[in-house]
């Protein structure tokens, strides 16, 4: 089912010091801000040969992640993201499994313009789960 990683997100305090941090100090290709009000974020996509490192800062005072920042002032891990070939039959076989989708099971537009859904992050050894279909 699974595919290869696309990414791994970061939640920031300040999206334009984690992305010069990326950029200036590490040397990496960091993407523009992208605003996500669907979701209540604004993303970079920091590229890397083989994968992505996504950092995100909440976008407005209802956004999910804001909870994970006043937890975590200084912000840390968020999420992984898996690639699937089919993300409604990766859906069902998960929860024959007894997986969890968070939200009401329909996948969403991610970021990159496909279909997402995240899996509880109780059922994955604590570690929120995304999956993209590609």
């Amino acid at each position: 089912m699974l595919g290869r990683l696309n990414h791994v997100a970061l939640v920031v305090p300040d999206l334009a010091a984690a992305s010069a941090l990326y950029r200036d100090t590490l040397g990496a290709r960091v993407s523009a801000p992208q605003a996500l009000p669907e979701h209540g974020v604004t993303v970079v996509f920091v590229e890397l040969p083989n994968t992505k490192v996504e950092l995100l800062e909440p976008l407005g005072e209802n956004s999910t992640i804001r909870g994970f920042l006043e937890k975590n002032p200084s912000g840390g891990m968020h999420h992984i993201c898996y690639e699937v070939e089919d993300i409604v039959a990766a859906r069902e076989q998960l929860k024959a499994a007894g997986a969890r989708v968070l939200g009401d099971d329909e996948p969403k537009i991610g970021a990159h313009g496909k279909p997402v859904l995240f899996l509880h992050p109780k059922d994955f050894m604590g570690t929120l789960v995304e999956l993209e279909q590609v």
